[in-house]
């Protein structure tokens, strides 16, 4: 096998191994991640194309965004998308980069819809805070009788939503409101879902620089305690909520009994809850 660094593999491997000196966290899956998205090769082409010489202006791309990752650049923002839940989403600097534990949410949402639409023929859904779409887009590709609402605070969000459900095929049951939570909605919805900021304020300057130099600040802070987007969504969903509708939300590791406390209180009732892959509190569903 050679190791010339205008091969595929030789690529891969000066990836791994740079970032293996740095002390990146899996060094090899990201090598196997960069190179392949940017030269559009899965993992079996790699394996299979391993001495493939690679074209000069390809390899250079593939060094340049080897020195972004090196700069703690998440591997899927220097590739400008990701795979959730069987889409594939365009990501911006306005946008969170959703994450694997946000499809449990999706998952534990999907069987609520699709009952709600078994009883009145279709769905309205509103995703607070939307940022790139894929919770609403990935509940739009499952239910082909739901429409949604995605808000946020940012117009760039919204714009690269609009677009993900374009690229998707669900640009015509998707719909945009730039508004702080329920400021600028109107109307009733079968289901509201949000996976807001919630992590407090004082600790984000402590997360890994993946996370708090490249995600947007706005969808991180939570507030002093991470809980301001709760109470928020907490106070105003009754008015927009349907008869035996449905407020599904994300939750940090050890916030689901301070989130149940917040929502008890304005007169809701804890329907379900479930933990993400890594064991830990993670979705609320509430009537």
């Amino acid at each position: 096998m050679t190791d010339r660094p205008d091969s595929v593999m030789g690529l891969v491997e000066l990836a791994r191994r740079s970032f293996g000196q740095a002390g990146l966290a899996n060094p090899a899956a990201d090598a196997r991640l960069l190179v392949g998205g940017l030269l559009r090769l899965s993992h079996g082409q790699i394996v299979a194309g391993h001495d493939a010489a690679v074209a000069a202006g390809d390899a250079q791309r593939v060094r340049a965004a080897i020195e972004r990752r090196l700069r703690h650049e998440p591997v899927h923002r220097i590739l400008g998308h990701r795979s959730f839940h069987d889409l594939d989403l365009r990501l911006s600097p306005a946008t969170l980069e959703p994450r694997p534990d946000t499809e449990i949410l999706v998952d534990h949402i999907l069987p609520y819809l699709k009952t709600i639409i078994a009883n009145k023929g279709n769905a309205q859904v509103l995703d607070l805070g939307t940022g790139t779409g894929a919770i609403a887009l990935s509940l739009l590709k499952q239910c082909p009788e739901a429409v949604a609402t995605g808000t946020d605070i940012a117009p760039e969000a919204l714009v690269t939503a609009q677009q993900n459900a374009h690229l998707n095929g669900l640009s015509d049951r998707f719909s945009t409101v730039q508004s702080h939570w329920f400021v600028e909605i109107d109307g009733r919805f079968d289901i509201i879902v949000s996976n807001p900021p919630y992590i407090r304020t004082d600790v984000i300057k402590a997360l890994a620089p993946d996370v708090r130099d490249f995600d947007p600040p706005a969808a991180l802070d939570g507030g002093p305690d991470g809980l301001d987007a709760y109470r928020a969504i907490a106070a105003g969903a009754k008015d927009h909520l349907d008869d035996d509708g449905l407020v599904a939300l994300e939750i940090g590791f050890d916030q689901k009994t301070d989130v149940a406390k917040i929502f008890q209180a304005c007169g809701f009732s804890l329907l379900e809850a479930a933990r993400d892959y890594g064991g830990n509190d993670r979705v609320l569903l509430f009537r």
